[in-house]
């Protein structure tokens, strides 16, 4: 793994692999097939974009959007790494060009969309081009039954077998039933070597509230992380498209995105929001894998997700540069009527809609659950935790009540009435309302009408809806939504285990977000002259900001402030290339003058042979003139001084070989360069 850890360090400016990248770099670089589940932001694409370096031939990445794969390319490209994409939006002279490479034997990693797989030539391309692996980014768009379903996907095991080169599958957001589909879709049903990284984003802040003026409540969350990049996932594009003219009535510099628009105006909010700060989308999910801005610093969802997975995934596109991030998701019962009639309308069969209601309910577990949030969180994908101290139940105890005699009456009316009915007539029969359903059923005459009058409605309602969350009664598909009961709850219902549930109380929005301290206070202003000549950068190549720099590199850069190209290179993130493109007017803005260095010495930055090539150059001005300082002035060329440090030659002999060394050269410097190189 040597090489591997001097490519992470040259090309991609990084001094060591974050936890799991190593191990799964080298059983992709041995070939082996590869399942990796990785959280958000944990440094999936490393992990094949590395070991196509180290590996013969050509690497080809299967990736589910255009803009994802055109965003990757740009950065590969500013990093030196020879990269490049086939798709549908390519130009003319961008689809040749990616050829020419492939003709050439000069690309390492080519991407493309899943459905070019459909294409008849496209395997025969793919042979010529001298394929030696595949990797394949989202692997969960496998799952047929996934939110995220590709059917094009489908088609990647034929392609793995058709080429006979290993495959790498990369994800974030797998369940125990998704893998094992990928695992069949992907790789025939013989189980690859598989990385399970965890589902943890520590840096994540959680937060559920019930809707109490929903639009209000969005703003006033927004107002307290102005001018901090954010997302607002809504259910429908109309509430998206009004939610985004509040944010901007408001001050805010906002936008909005749906399946609904044009594709040149999505295509402009994309660009828009990889390249501003500051800037806000409300969306639907329709702004989803392609999102790989890494410095957004807040997701608030204005309405429910429709599954504890689409959750995950969509708070997991927030502080993906590992510096602190926030989440709010509103909920309330219009939301849960809306995700069950989704599921219930769609085409998936009896058994799906069952697992479907279930994974709701996990989610509305989360929303109402009475201890650390990420707890259960993490629990659903299989994994255990401390209290994470990062969410709002950590922040603020929940107030919870002993609801064993609450749940025992809900249970007791949902079986009465034959498991046949919905939330509103069983909580008309608890309250004892004479409602023309009630008395036409004859329900007026159970033993649990009328048994809930201490409590009102609204707090009934909590009260299914907490059921709901603990997976004591499930909607059934097939009986158009009437609550049934699971085996779960039969213990309540028996008095043999009590059960404790959150009182409905509405919390505001944090006044005081934990995101802003991402620098010191002095190192503030720094910090934006950074962003600042960033943004120039990045407009003037027309990529996004993060392509030039992420905004973890300018946050180390403004608090160790590098003095020169040596230490810059110490930062994360800066490598060779990008320090010989950048490194200049990024040093300028942190010391405050333009120190103007030859390229042939900025080649050499933070490498040891720096240090011998200023002792060269020292050594080289003292004897310009000769020993007496009365000679003829003689230098060499700073390409020859490099070529000398690098090279190392370490007699009068070696020194000859070098080009630009004549006789009357060596004499002058000759013993001064040889002490010089022998110490070094």
């Amino acid at each position: 793994m040597q090489r591997a850890g001097e490519l992470l360090a040259s090309v991609f400016g990084f001094s060591g692999f974050r936890p799991g990248q190593a191990d799964i770099v080298a059983a992709v670089t041995r070939g082996e097939n590869v399942l990796a589940i990785m959280p958000t932001g944990g440094g999936k694409s490393l992990c094949f974009q590395l070991p196509a370096l180290l590996q013969d031939g050509v690497t080809v990445v299967i990736s589910p959007l255009i803009a994802l794969m055109r965003d990757q390319v740009r950065a590969l490209t500013e990093a030196g790494v020879a990269a490049g994409a086939l798709t549908s939006g390519n130009t003319e002279a961008e689809t040749t060009e990616v050829f020419a490479a492939l003709d050439e034997g000069r690309l390492k990693l080519l991407y493309m969309a899943p459905e070019r797989l459909a294409s008849g030539g496209t395997r025969n391309l793919l042979r010529r081009a001298g394929v030696t692996a595949i990797a394949v980014d989202e692997a969960h768009c496998v799952s047929q039954w996934g939110h995220d379903f590709r059917p094009d996907y489908l088609r990647i095991g034929d392609l793995r077998r058709a080429l006979d080169v290993p495959l790498a599958a990369f994800t974030a957001t797998a369940d125990a039933e998704t893998r094992d589909e990928i695992v069949a879709r992907l790789f025939g049903g013989v189980a690859p070597s598989t990385f399970l990284r965890g589902f943890d984003r520590p840096n994540i802040h959680l937060a559920f509230t019930i809707k109490d003026q929903p639009r209000r409540q969005i703003l006033d969350f927004a107002a307290a992380r102005r001018g901090l990049s954010g997302i607002v996932y809504c259910a429908t594009r109309a509430k998206s498209e009004t939610l985004a003219a509040a944010l901007r009535e408001t001050g805010h510099v906002a936008c909005h995105y749906h399946g609904g628009m044009q594709a040149d105006d999505r295509r402009e909010v994309e660009a828009r929001f990889q390249r501003e700060d500051g800037l806000i989308v409300a969306a639907t999910v329709a702004f989803g894998m392609g999102i790989d801005k890494p410095d957004i610093r807040w997701v608030a969802h204005a309405d429910l997700p429709k599954s504890i997975e689409a959750y995950y995934q969509e708070i997991g596109r927030a502080g993906r540069d590992g510096a602190p991030a926030e989440t709010l998701t509103l909920f309330g019962p219009d939301d849960i009527r809306l995700r069950r009639t989704q599921i219930d309308e769609g085409l998936a069969p009896p058994d799906r809609k069952s697992a479907d209601h279930a994974r709701l309910n996990a989610l509305l577990g989360l929303a109402e659950a009475t201890g650390c949030r990420r707890q259960l969180l993490l629990s659903y994908f299989g994994e255990a935790s401390d209290p994470c101290n990062a969410c709002d139940l950590c922040d603020t105890a929940p107030e919870v009540f002993d609801a064993t005699q609450a749940v025992r009456k809900a249970l007791s009316a949902i079986l009465r009435t034959g498991e046949s009915f919905g939330a509103g007539h069983l909580i008309d029969i608890l309250l004892g309302a004479k409602t023309e359903k009630v008395t036409r059923r004859g329900h007026q005459s159970l033993p649990t009408f009328g048994v809930g009058k201490d409590m009102t409605r609204p707090q009934w309602q909590a009260v299914f809806r907490q059921m709901m969350g603990h997976d004591l009664i499930r909607p059934d598909a097939e009986r158009h939504g009437a609550l049934r009961m699971t085996e779960a709850a039969r213990p309540v219902l028996r008095d043999e285990v009590g059960i404790t549930l959150r009182r409905d109380t509405i919390r505001n929005a944090t006044s005081k977000p934990a995101v802003r301290g991402l620098v010191r206070e002095e190192d503030a202003p720094l910090l934006s002259a950074l962003k600042a000549i960033r943004r120039a950068l990045a407009e003037a190549a027309r990529v996004p900001a993060y392509v030039i720099f992420p905004d973890r590199t300018l946050i180390e850069m403004a608090e160790k402030r590098p003095g020169s190209l040596d230490e810059m290179m110490g930062i994360g993130g800066v490598g060779t290339k990008k320090l010989e493109k950048y490194g200049s007017p990024f040093l300028a803005v942190i010391t405050g003058c333009d120190e103007r260095v030859h390229p042939a010495r900025r080649k050499l930055a933070g490498q040891p042979t720096g240090a011998i090539f200023d002792r060269l150059l020292a050594a080289q001005t003292e004897l310009a003139r000769g020993a007496d300082g009365t000679g003829k002035h003689l230098t060499c060329s700073h390409s020859t001084l490099r070529k000398l440090a690098e090279t190392r030659p370490r007699n009068l002999t070696d020194l000859g070989r070098i080009g630009g060394l004549g006789d009357t050269k060596i004499e002058r410097f000759g013993q001064a360069f040889l002490a010089i190189l022998g110490d070094g």
